[in-house]
């Protein structure tokens, strides 16, 4: 039987690390072993080479790939929860169900242990098919279709695509980059959203794809402007467990207002690379917004729990489960290290950000295609035919921008650079 486990409650000391005392005693998990995913239905893998606009094209012969598009890891997710959904599986039946108390309890601990939530119930909570399917129903009962929206630029192409194909019109708010950290401009957030008469705001919160992790006080400034011109607040809190430097700082919890005004949405899919079980939620403590979120999700043709997926997210949010996100996080804040050192010293031209939080990392090429009369699908393709499966990233409004996975081991990491100083940035 898979052990059923709480989290325990420890007093948080003032300014510390909520996940500074995960026990040392829980056993330590493998970042190190490349594991095959081919034919294991991968898109990271299987998906290299395919028609899709966003995929890498398969590398030449004598090269064999390495995913950094997709972002999902390439790391065994915790046990804990192949387990749990080993074990519901072996009961033979699998009818219409309710979300169980353990379910909600697990979210619940896991929110008031390391997001520091106060006063979280299992009414707060509502499932969704994934995030964006929130962010939909959201913006669904807060504005009509044609209405403006603004999102910061970069933007997440989900974001793009979502909200263009339901009939929303994007207002991007470009941000700007300043001692090396992306920035919010708020004077010209505050313009845009007076000029369009903007009453949603969609917030990436870490900012995916910069990396950025929002002190409270930009996001208590963010809020105030909001909160100046009614403008209600749907967060994108997804990567919120992966924090390389710094503290997730939930939207809703910088004011009465931010978390009456703010429905934020989740999912371990991020966390424990659980996107092919499907599945995410929402936190929205408005009971008046809660309940007409719930009712427009409804209305889709289906938004439902699946039982294997309730379990994984028990096992997931269990003590074994956090420190397996402690070590991830230190394997992937080693392979964000090597890699920003790597491109600040051996390829000039090129502009990266360190991001504080996510595996991924954000290249912009312009100067470096500027300086060798290259575009961008150049540099791409030139990574792609020695099997570096990075993304183009001008479809999150990155001119010129590249995108890298890091969720891997640090061997494919080094082999991959490799790769670059050999056959595309040094020849």
């Amino acid at each position: 039987m898979v052990r059923r486990v709480g989290i325990a409650t420890h007093a948080r000391m003032p300014g510390s690390d909520a996940w500074s005392n995960v026990s040392e005693n829980l056993m330590t998990y493998n970042f190190t072993d490349i594991i095959d995913r081919h034919g294991m239905d991968a898109l990271a893998v299987d998906g290299i080479g395919s028609p899709s606009p966003m995929s890498p094209d398969a590398p030449q012969d004598g090269f064999t790939p390495i995913p950094m598009w997709v972002a999902d890891m390439n790391f065994a997710t915790v046990p804990t929860i192949p387990q749990a959904i080993i074990e519901r599986a072996k009961h033979p039946l699998y009818g219409y169900f309710s979300p169980s108390d353990e379910y909600f309890d697990s979210v619940i601990a896991w929110h008031t242990r390391y997001k520091h939530a106060q006063g979280l119930e299992a009414k707060h909570i509502v499932y969704e098919n994934g995030v964006l399917g929130g962010v939909l129903a959201t913006l669904n009962v807060l504005a009509s279709r044609g209405d403006s929206v603004l999102v910061h630029a970069p933007t997440y192409i989900g974001f793009e695509h979502s909200l263009t194909n339901a009939g929303f019109s994007i207002v991007h708010s470009p941000m700007h980059v300043d001692g090396g950290l992306f920035r919010i401009d708020y004077d010209a957030m505050e313009q845009l959203i007076v000029a369009h008469d903007i009453h949603v705001l969609v917030f990436c919160n870490p900012h995916n794809p910069t990396g950025r992790v929002w002190t409270k006080d930009e996001i208590l400034r963010l809020v105030a402007v909001c909160e100046k011109h009614d403008v209600w607040i749907v967060s994108d809190e997804i990567w919120s467990d992966i924090i390389l430097d710094g503290e997730h700082t939930p939207t809703q919890s910088v004011s009465e207002w931010a978390r009456e005004h703010t429905a934020a949405f989740y999912a371990p899919s991020k966390t424990f690379n659980l996107a092919g079980l499907v599945g995410a939620y929402g936190i929205i403590y408005n009971d008046w917004l809660r309940d007409r979120v719930v009712s427009e999700g409804s209305k889709v043709i289906y938004n439902a729990m699946n039982v294997l997926w309730e379990h994984a997210v028990i096992g997931a949010y269990s003590p074994e489960g956090a420190q397996w996100v402690r070590e991830m996080r230190d394997a992937v804040r080693n392979n964000i290290d090597y890699a920003y050192l790597h491109i600040e010293q051996s390829y000039p031209g090129v502009q990266v950000c360190k991001p504080q939080g996510t595996y991924m990392l954000l290249l912009d090429c312009r100067e470096y295609c500027e300086q060798h009369g290259l575009s961008l699908r150049d540099l791409l393709q030139a990574g792609w035919a020695v099997g570096v499966g990075w993304q183009d990233a001008e479809p999150f409004q990155v001119p010129f921008g590249i995108r890298m996975n890091l969720a891997l081991p640090m061997s494919l990491v080094k082999e991959a650079f490799t790769r670059l100083d050999t056959y595309v940035f040094n020849r």
